[in-house]
């Protein structure tokens, strides 16, 4: 328990929020977990802490919200489960309720830490009975996702069918056994060190995935190298072998992870960082295709705006002097839920967001008019991230980071190719 909450008086305590694994997770190996519906942590890494509290105003656009700091602890019961909890860092008690911490569900997942040192649910309601079933469920489903992961590193891609009960949204929970292994990893690493330490610090972020319905998220690996500065020699050699046996080293980019919903099947389609490091330049090209397809036909309509800010995005890095990002990636983000019909002769306001492309896809009395074609194009993980502006760093490099221009330059020319095939 944290000293400042030891020192507390019986009557104050703080509200914590249990986290979650944060089932959008496609890459990466760091634990990314749900904080509420608009927020996420990570694991605080100085330099990227830095980077976010130091980031170029014009950059801000292209990386998430930065919203502060919170300290991580967890608790495990007699039967070994592990939970994370995060409070506020050094008493800052407002901390939590200004990121809106009432939006966390189920409610009961609020927690009242006493210097008992006891974690009491505030929902009375719920039974210990109740929470002993719970966590024997997610013990099963622990045991289950191991073998899920082990079948992940050798399958290239995988489908998960989601039940057509209500929002289809909300059926995305357990999905993705990629972002549910990284949570049982760090679990496990906090539990090592547990003799030592049971206090870590989370940065929180921005969850770009919470204003759509279905999110389909590519993570792509940028640049042709990936190795920080400070890399070991170790480390350095297995990145550039990494980088010489993928696309990196060939089109400054490469395939790390996505998710897309496919309407057609009602699935989720997953591939993995395994397989994006397999790909040629021309199956690069063809699981960009698949990105933007969701099983029905391919989302023509996204292609101008993924172009105009991938466009933006290299004007913008094209200025940054000095800056180099190794190992970040970018993410590509839309809604995959699916186009509703809407009659020709509706009201003409019913009919004004119709793009020339679907309208082309017309046919006769109906038209399709996408429902959120909106497209994000964000910049993460910062870990290894340099600059002239961090004083103790050794190594100072000058002008643009050429190899993620180059990466990106290549993306856009790749995404053009398919949008002008496509409409051949």
């Amino acid at each position: 328990m944290s000293p400042a909450f030891g020192a507390m008086e019986v009557e104050h305590y703080s509200k914590g929020v249990l986290l979650e694994p944060f089932v959008h997770q496609v890459g990466g190996h760091s634990c990314v977990l749900r904080f509420n519906d608009k927020t996420i942590c990570k694991p605080l890494i100085q330099r990227e802490h830095q980077f976010y509290e130091t980031l170029p105003t014009e950059m801000r656009k292209f990386t998430p919200q930065y919203e502060g700091v919170v300290s991580v602890s967890f608790e495990e019961d007699e039967d070994g489960n592990l939970c994370l909890i995060a409070y506020p860092l050094n008493g800052d008690h407002d901390n939590l309720e200004n990121l809106d911490n009432a939006d966390c569900e189920p409610k009961s997942k609020l927690l009242r830490w006493t210097n008992k040192k006891t974690m009491l649910l505030e929902n009375e309601k719920i039974s210990k009975e109740w929470v002993r079933q719970h966590r024997k469920e997610e013990k099963m489903k622990s045991h289950k996702l191991e073998e899920e992961f082990e079948w992940l590193k050798k399958s290239e891609v995988l489908y998960y069918t989601v039940e057509k009960k209500g929002n289809v949204s909300s059926q995305f929970k357990h999905h993705n056994p990629w972002s549910m292994k990284c949570h049982q990893q760090q679990l496990q690493r906090m539990k090592e060190n547990a003799k030592h330490r049971n206090q870590y610090k989370f940065i929180l972020l921005e969850n770009l995935t919470s204003r759509y319905e279905v999110p389909c998220v590519l993570d792509l690996k940028m640049g042709t190298r990936q190795h920080g500065d400070d890399a070991s020699e170790e480390k350095k050699a297995n990145q550039i072998r990494k980088c010489q046996q993928s696309t990196s080293a060939v089109i400054g980019v490469r395939v790390c992870g996505m998710q897309v919903y496919q309407a057609g099947t009602g699935q989720l389609m997953f591939m993995n960082k395994y397989h994006g490091r397999k790909l040629s330049v021309q199956g690069f090209k063809e699981a960009l295709y698949q990105f933007f397809h969701n099983g029905k036909y391919l989302r023509r309509e996204l292609f101008e705006s993924v172009i105009k800010k991938l466009t933006e995005l290299k004007s913008v890095l094209e200025k940054q002097e000095s800056y180099r990002f190794y190992s970040s990636s970018l993410l590509i983000i839309y809604d995959g839920k699916e186009r509703q019909e809407v009659s020709v002769d509706s009201d003409p306001e019913d009919l004004e967001d119709l793009s020339e492309e679907s309208s082309d896809e017309s046919a006769g009395a109906y038209a399709y008019k996408p429902t959120a074609s909106t497209v994000d194009v964000r910049m993460i993980d910062f870990a290894h991230t340099t600059c002239k502006y961090y004083g103790e760093d050794s190594v100072v490099h000058e002008g643009q980071d050429t190899g993620y221009v180059f990466g990106l330059q290549n993306l856009i020319d790749i995404i053009k190719e398919i949008r002008d095939e496509s409409s051949e």
